[in-house]
């Protein structure tokens, strides 16, 4: 399955909607685009994991770089993730921990930036 990948602004944060598998092979794309937009200036991210079938170990650590990229700039990172399916992977892996997880885009978007503590 291919990777799509489309971004749109909400309020000053900038949203990532990713569908497909991100897995070996797809994982330098989402990269290639969070990086993208850390170069560009943006500092809000959210990714929106809806549309996601599958997720890998190296999509996860492609996230992982992602976040620590814009934690560096007092920036904020947050996953739309409400299917079970990925959730498991956050759980099992303790991600769910060190990720700000949402339920919607909306969700996101509305958490008070850096530093925001991720829901309960």
């Amino acid at each position: 399955m291919e990777l799509s990948l489309s971004t749109y602004d909400s309020g000053d944060h900038k949203v990532l909607e990713v569908g497909g598998e991100v897995d070996v092979y797809t994982a330098p794309r989402l990269r290639e685009k969070l990086v993208e937009l850390s170069e560009q200036g943006a500092r809000h991210v959210v990714v929106d994991l809806s549309r996601v079938e599958f997720l890998d170990s190296t999509g996860l650590g492609v996230l992982v770089g992602a976040l620590k990229r814009l934690r560096a700039v007092n920036g904020s990172f947050g996953l739309v993730c409400s299917h079970e399916r990925l959730l498991k992977i956050f759980r099992i892996t303790a991600l769910d921990r060190v990720f700000s997880l949402y339920d919607t885009v909306d969700a996101a978007t509305a958490a008070s930036g850096a530093g925001a503590e991720p829901p309960v």
